[in-house]
């Protein structure tokens, strides 16, 4: 079974998750410079089967899109120019990083390692995803 892939794309960092081949757990995969994302995945795509790419969606409290909106908006565009085969998802990120920011607390993480801003991006993808998993159960 083809894998699920999440991207929560930021103007510096994409942190990437990815499913097991069955489709039921979500593990971050790792964090790259934005600027590298396309490269990346055209790599990573030749490697793995892929089914879909979950692509978070900022939005505001009220629903409506957030400041970052049109620069992952852009993302996608050029994501699907080049993957026009590959499912895209968009889903909510709304809270993912804080999220993120709370289990890496409740891990036990130390405040130096709590800084990583990479590790905050690579685990709100999984989040993401783990999300969309369980909505997908029921």
């Amino acid at each position: 079974m083809p894998r699920i892939l999440s991207i929560d794309y930021g103007q510096k960092r994409t942190g990437i998750a990815v499913t097991d081949e069955m489709q039921i757990i979500a593990s971050g995969l790792t964090t790259i410079p934005s600027t590298t994302a396309i490269a990346f995945l055209k790599d990573y795509f030749s490697k793995e089967k892929v089914e879909a790419v979950l692509i978070g969606e900022p939005k505001q409290m009220n629903g409506q899109p957030s400041e970052s909106a049109s620069i992952i908006k852009g993302f996608v565009t050029h994501f699907t120019n080049h993957f026009p085969e590959m499912k895209v998802i968009r889903v909510d990120e709304r809270f993912t990083s804080k999220m993120a920011f709370q289990s890496m607390i409740d891990s036990g993480l130390s405040k130096k390692h709590r800084q990583n801003k990479a590790l905050i991006d690579e685990i709100s993808a999984t989040i993401m995803l783990q999300d969309y998993l369980s909505s997908k159960r029921f």
